[in-house]
């Protein structure tokens, strides 16, 4: 079986991430998606960052009716800082049967060569990189590497922090969220 890895705060997830999980669930080769639900760091405390079961929860709510698409706390019992080599490792050791890949937009692909052991990365994972609207070049090594795929997948320029700052000010972001995600978000009072 072979998951793509989706990571993120999700804070909140919305119809942007899940259009893009669900195209790589559809139009690749990939089995299931798993939303890898980043924890708080301890040492950084972000207001605006809900609890990780809180974020946990809302992906929960967008995935439940996707057989493809699963919510992950994989990430919460690992020590932090967290780096994207360790998760990978701990995931080959806890299913050996499986194969991972990573799913990333075009603007982080752009700051792969920064990462710890990206090389490592690149050797044993697949890459899918969907478009987004941004600036700079992608290094040379990626634009043509064989692990790399680049995927036609629909431009989806949402983001978690317009929708926080819509709410904080009263704004209807209703169409931008999964309707469960929606109603939760609505009776726990969140981003206000």
């Amino acid at each position: 079986m072979k998951i793509g890895l989706y990571f993120g705060t999700f804070n909140p997830i919305h119809i942007g991430h899940l259009t893009i999980a669900n195209h790589l669930a559809e139009h690749s080769d990939l089995d299931q998606i798993w939303f890898v639900v980043t924890p708080l760091s301890p040492f950084k405390k972000k207001s605006s960052l809900l609890d990780n079961y809180q974020r946990l929860e809302m992906v929960h709510l967008a995935t439940k009716d996707y057989d493809k698409l699963r919510p992950s706390d994989i990430e919460f019992g690992l020590k932090q800082p967290n780096y994207t080599i360790d998760t990978l490792t701990y995931l080959f050791e806890k299913f050996p049967n499986y194969e991972f890949a990573l799913i990333m937009g075009e603007d982080n692909l752009k700051s792969l060569h920064k990462w710890k052991n990206y090389e490592l990365i690149l050797e044993n994972h697949d890459i899918y990189v969907y478009p987004r609207l941004s600036e700079g070049k992608v290094e040379t090594e990626f634009s043509d590497h064989p692990r790399i795929h680049h995927v036609n997948a629909p431009i989806m320029e949402l983001s978690s922090t317009f929708i926080r700052n819509a709410i904080k000010e009263g704004k209807n972001v209703r169409p931008m969220l999964p309707e469960h995600v929606w109603k939760y978000l609505d009776e726990m009072n969140f981003y206000r």
